[in-house]
């Protein structure tokens, strides 16, 4: 009879993906705008805390690429380090300039496609895909399906207090 031993796990390589919002890894500019807020710390601190896990490898952050002379150049750098293990990666998508969620939808698909290359470029496709809020949960579904992985979503806002404010300041129910 043939004994098994179990085999060694590989560590986790594990992608998170926010597309919006502005998203380095030093000097977070929270509040600059609606889009730049509370999600673009979460999901650089859940970077760098996963990649501090003993049974992970690797954690890489897609984001999209922002070239724009309003905004810093960090924003157009490909890949910023944030630990040994973990990094952001920028990823083209539709124009270059710096453009609000709302604004991305038309080019998601690009991203997905773009992300998808950079996937595929690496050494081993990543174990696990999760994706932060509905435009990155959009992009997350097509990866997860392409390659045969498992996605995690997190949606991070309803649209409830966004929606109280906007009736509170007189903006129909119609219009919203």
């Amino acid at each position: 009879m043939k004994q098994h031993t179990a085999q060694p796990r590989q560590p986790l390589y594990i992608v998170l993906i926010s597309v919006h919002g502005l998203i380095r890894g030093h000097d977070l500019e929270l509040g600059r705008d609606a889009d730049t807020g509370g999600q673009t710390k979460y999901v650089v601190e859940l970077a760098r805390a996963l990649a501090e896990r003993e049974n992970v490898g690797k954690v890489v952050l897609l984001t999209r690429r922002v070239i724009d002379n309003q905004i810093s150049p960090d924003y157009a750098e490909p890949v910023e380090p944030l630990s040994e293990k973990s990094c952001i990666v920028r990823v083209e998508c539709g124009e270059q300039k710096y453009l609000r969620k709302e604004m991305l939808w038309d080019c998601l698909e690009n991203f997905s496609d773009n992300a998808l290359i950079y996937l595929k470029s690496q050494d081993r496709i990543p174990d696990v895909i999760h994706s932060h809020y509905a435009d990155a949960g959009y992009v997350g579904s097509r990866l997860s399906h392409q390659l045969g992985i498992p996605l995690v979503h997190t949606g991070h806002s309803l649209g409830r207090n966004k929606r109280q404010q906007l009736l509170a300041s007189g903006v129909k129910r119609g219009e919203i």
